[in-house]
C-alpha cells in the first residue's frame, strides 16, 4: 500500500506547477527583453518548450505586447529575432506603432511583411 501511495505522490509531485509559473514567465521575458538579452531569451524559451508565436498574446510588458516593448525599451537585437518569429500579419498590425518607435525595426519589420 506505502508503494502506492509513494509512486502517486511523486507523479503528482512532477505534474504539480505552481500558479505563480505565468507570472515568473512573463516576468523574466520581459526582463530579457529590457536588457536585449537575445541569447538568454532564446535559452529561456527553448527549456520551457515555449514558442514567441505562442506566448505573444498572452504576455504583455508594461501594457505593451513583446514586439512594441522591445522597441520602446531599444532592445534592437531581441526585436528582430521576435520579428523574425511572428507572423506577417501581426507585423502588419503592429507596423504603424513600430514605425513612432524605432526607425531600424521598421526597416526589419518591412522587410520581414515583403
Amino acid at each position: 500500500m506505502w508503494k502506492i501511495f509513494a509512486s502517486m505522490l511523486i507523479v503528482l509531485a512532477f505534474n504539480y506547477s505552481p500558479p505563480s509559473f505565468s507570472a515568473n514567465l512573463s516576468l523574466t521575458v520581459c526582463e530579457y527583453i529590457a536588457a536585449n538579452d537575445k541569447r538568454r531569451l532564446r535559452s529561456f524559451l527553448k527549456s520551457n518548450k515555449l514558442k514567441i508565436r505562442k506566448i505573444f498574446k498572452g504576455i504583455r510588458c508594461n501594457g505593451k505586447n513583446l514586439l512594441l516593448f522591445a522597441a520602446k525599451s531599444n532592445a534592437v537585437e531581441t526585436a528582430e529575432m521576435i520579428i523574425g518569429k511572428l507572423s506577417k500579419k501581426i507585423i502588419k498590425k503592429n507596423l504603424e506603432e513600430l514605425t513612432k518607435l524605432s526607425a531600424p525595426l521598421t526597416t526589419a519589420a518591412n522587410k520581414r511583411i515583403e
